[in-house]
C-alpha cells in the first residue's frame, strides 16, 4: 500500500488547476486502490488531491493544524473541507488553537512522518515564510522522501504568472 502525502500552492488558476488535477490522478492511478493519500485540506491542491484520492477508491489521513481551521479557510473552500474530513478514515488533530504558519509547518512535519512519497505542485520559488510549499519539499528531501514534481507548461498561480520549472 503506497503512502503518498501532498503538497502545493492554494491559488492556482482555474485552468491550472484542471491541468494539474490531470497530473495528479495520472500518478496516483497505478496505486489504486491501494492507496493512502495524506493530505492537510488545504483549499487548492491539497483538496484537489483529496478528492482524487477518493475518486480512485483510496483512503484519505487528514492532517488538521489548528481548531480554528475550518474558519480559517476561504468561505468557498469550507464545505470541501468538510466533506473531505468527514471522509477521512484517520485523522490527526494538532493542538494549536489557530491556524497560524507554525501550526501549519507542524502538520506539514506530521504529514511527512508517515509518507512514502511526496507529490509537490510548486512552481520552483523559494520559500515565502514557514509552512510553505518549498520549505515542504526540503524537508522532505532531506529525509529522503522521493518527490515527485508537478508544475505543467504554462501553469500559472492566481497571484502571480510564474511558469517556471522546477529543478
Amino acid at each position: 500500500m503506497a503512502r503518498i502525502a501532498i503538497t502545493g500552492h492554494r491559488d492556482l488558476t482555474a485552468q491550472s488547476a484542471r491541468t494539474v488535477e490531470a497530473q495528479i490522478r495520472d500518478l496516483l492511478d497505478p496505486h489504486a486502490p491501494e492507496l493512502v493519500g495524506v493530505s492537510c485540506l488545504a483549499e487548492g491542491v491539497d483538496q484537489i488531491f483529496a478528492t482524487v484520492v477518493l475518486e480512485l477508491g483510496g483512503t484519505l489521513e487528514a492532517v488538521v493544524c489548528a481548531a480554528d481551521r475550518h474558519h480559517d479557510l476561504p468561505a468557498s473552500a469550507r464545505g470541501l473541507y468538510d466533506r473531505m474530513l468527514a471522509e477521512a478514515t484517520e485523522i490527526h488533530q494538532l493542538p494549536f488553537a489557530r491556524s497560524t504558519s507554525y501550526a501549519h509547518q507542524a502538520a506539514n512535519l506530521v504529514m511527512l512522518e508517515s509518507a512514502e512519497e511526496l507529490i509537490a505542485v510548486w512552481d520552483g520559488r523559494p520559500a515565502s515564510g514557514r509552512g510553505g510549499t518549498a520549505e515542504v519539499v526540503e524537508e522532505a528531501r532531506r529525509r529522503g522522501i522521493p518527490v515527485r514534481l508537478v508544475w505543467p507548461p504554462g501553469s500559472a498561480r492566481s497571484s502571480g504568472t510564474c511558469s517556471v520549472q522546477p529543478t
